[in-house]
């Protein structure tokens, strides 16, 4: 499960510009925190694996979690913090996604780089929805397969922002060429939209892909759905 799965949930608070605000994560004591990176994997390899591939999602994972943990023991240290609990916990965790923020945004300079615009674009949408939405399409707009399209839309859809997805969708989706994940998000934005004619044509303009099995597989359980919405309205 990458890091997009993972915050899938807007952050509920957010400080000036555009940097991230605290999340609540489960409680986890400084071992647990210190043992949630796989040693084996050094900051400095991590770094050189980015540096040729910016959107390798396990090498990205894995240094962020590794900076993220640092900074929230960093900060658990200054404050003499041993929970995970009250005001000084939120600024741990401030620290931490502030941590992860920045490596994004250090990654996202690559021209190639679409992973750490999806990051950034996931944790601004609170604070600064505008940059966001740019942030995701630029994302979109940088990679060829559709798979950033669809994890774009993915975010959106989580955050409940269906006319933005489709929005999205609309200006970037190529239906022959994009990985057919897009396509389906496409589709389920529109249903939940309420947009069941949009719906229909872009599960029709799905059938362009030529991932014929994956689409008849995506195709029924799109129609299924779009059947329960033409239910539900009457």
């Amino acid at each position: 499960m990458g890091l997009l799965d993972r915050w899938r949930k807007p952050p509920a608070g957010t400080g000036p510009g555009t940097r991230p605000t605290g999340r609540r994560p489960r409680r986890r004591t400084r071992r647990a925190d210190a043992d949630a990176v796989d040693p084996a994997l050094g900051e400095a390899q991590l770094r050189e694996a980015l540096r040729e591939d910016p959107n390798d999602e396990t090498a990205f994972d894995t240094l962020a979690e590794l900076v993220r943990t640092r900074a929230a023991l960093s900060h658990r240290e200054r404050v003499g913090l041993d929970e995970d609990t009250g005001p000084d916990a939120e600024e741990v965790h401030r620290a931490a996604d502030n941590a992860v923020w920045a490596l994004a945004e250090e990654l996202a300079q690559s021209p190639r780089a679409w992973r750490p615009l999806l990051v950034l674009g996931r944790l601004s949408l609170s604070d600064d929805h505008e940059a966001a939405l740019r942030r995701l399409g630029i994302a979109a707009e940088r990679d060829s397969s559709g798979k950033a399209l669809a994890e774009a839309l993915a975010v959106l859809r989580g955050a409940g922002m269906n006319d933005e997805a489709l929005s999205l969708g609309v200006g970037h989706w190529r239906p022959r060429d994009h990985d057919v994940e897009a396509g389906r998000h496409l589709v389920a934005a529109a249903i939940d939209a309420g947009r069941l004619a949009e719906a229909r044509r872009h599960l029709k303009a799905l059938a362009e892909h030529p991932d014929t099995g994956r689409v008849e597989q995506l195709r029924g359980e799109l129609e299924d759905a779009l059947a329960r919405a033409d239910r539900a309205r009457h």
